[in-house]
């Protein structure tokens, strides 16, 4: 049936109109009761070609052509109850009319095959009532069948269409969502690097300050406001990415950090959500963008499994020597049903780990449930320690 579906419907066509056209052609030629000249018989009969050639774009013309061509017989040449040709297209043009047309001209067409087979059947000299009953419901049936085939192959279209329209709105609310979160991440990645610049700022108005009395401690602070400034440039690296022109950056709050897990997971608990917390090694201070990133994904996730009914989960946190590992796994089933959704929180914490060059994975879990795990490469230790006591230095020159 494939093979079938994938010939040509002209070929089929111009195959149906050469068999039914030579037949016709033939078997009238070859009739003992010939009534008529035969090249108005044989020329009669050929003529069906051509209202099978038409009947899929101008149904109610093939179907008129067979019914010229019937009435004709039946008024001056052979009779058409002998001939089988005209009987085949009994059954293929009402079908025809019925899976190509719509509204009244189908519904005429209808009328016309009836009005045809009962002016055919009353011309016979052996008429009796089933000529016009048993054919007449024969046609009105095909006529109805390729009324379904329409009705079908019309919701099938509307359906693809709906389909590839939704389709189209998946893919740019998947967009939105991603846009969304680059200027989420953007709004917090001018914290990050204006607490850098400032830190420069005020250590290089320090060392300017104690040059002349206390070189060491100058030289020191120089060497922070370098490692500051490579920390910056990095961090605008990634800000380059992601940000928009034209964004609103003015109200702009501090943000959180790992530190502040506890707090979170509590947060988690009073909303019904019980919550274990482990970490390992040894914390310390991080980068600020990975820091920001790695508690961003835990709360998406904690709220996931809480919004989709996550049961309970565990929140692992582990402090390698150049990574971070964060993990958050629930024991229910709800959060596989928001990954079959949306995804738009999946979409954006993945982004938001890509831009610190990181790397997320996400999935139900064997036993139930569902996890996210998180990979994050960490910068030089040392150079963290000097970032947290930038911070530090700032906070005691503004008191």
């Amino acid at each position: 049936m494939r093979r079938l579906r994938r010939i040509d419907p002209r070929i089929v066509d111009w195959v149906l109109a050469l068999g039914l056209g030579i037949g016709g052609a033939v078997e009238v030629a070859s009739q003992d009761d010939l009534q008529g000249p035969v090249v108005l018989n044989v020329l009669a009969m050929a003529s069906i070609a051509i209202a099978v050639l038409v009947r899929r774009r101008r149904a109610l013309l093939g179907l008129s052509i067979w019914m010229g061509v019937a009435l004709v017989m039946a008024a001056f040449l052979t009779q058409p109850s002998e001939l089988s040709a005209l009987f085949l297209g009994l059954m293929l043009f009402p079908w025809a009319v019925g899976a190509h047309t719509d509204g009244r001209p189908a519904y005429a067409g209808l009328a016309l095959a009836v009005v045809t087979i009962v002016v055919v059947s009353l011309d016979s000299d052996s008429f009796v009532w089933g000529d016009i009953f048993f054919p007449g419901i024969f046609a009105t049936m095909l006529w109805l069948a390729g009324r379904a085939v329409r009705s079908r192959s019309r919701l099938t279209a509307e359906l693809h269409e709906a389909t590839l329209r939704l389709h189209e709105q998946r893919e740019a609310d998947a967009h939105a969502a991603v846009a969304e979160e680059r200027r989420r991440i953007a709004r917090e990645m001018h914290d990050v690097v204006a607490h850098s610049v400032s830190t420069m700022v005020i250590q290089a108005g320090g060392a300017r300050r104690i040059l002349a009395r206390d070189p060491a401690r100058a030289v020191e602070a120089a060497a922070l406001i370098e490692r500051t400034g490579r920390e910056a440039l990095g961090e605008m690296r990634h800000l380059l990415g992601v940000l928009h022109a034209g964004e609103n950056l003015a109200a702009l709050t501090p943000q959180p950090t790992l530190h502040e897990l506890d707090a979170l997971a509590e947060r988690s608990r009073a909303a019904g959500l019980p919550v274990e917390l482990r970490v390992s090694g040894e914390r310390r201070e991080l980068p600020p963008g990975v820091d920001l990133a790695a508690y961003r994904v835990v709360q998406e996730a904690l709220t996931n499994a809480l919004k989709h009914g996550g049961g309970s989960a565990t929140v692992t946190v582990e402090y390698e020597a150049d990574d971070l590992r964060v993990a958050v796994a629930d024991a229910g089933t709800g959060s596989a049903t928001a990954v079959q959704g949306s995804g738009q929180g999946l979409r954006g914490m993945r982004e938001r780990v890509r831009v610190c060059g990181g790397e997320l994975h996400a999935g139900p879990r064997p036993g139930g449930g569902f996890a996210v795990r998180v990979h994050l490469p960490l910068q030089n230790e040392e150079e963290a320690a000097l970032t947290a006591a930038a911070g530090r230095s700032e906070l005691e020159a503004s008191a």
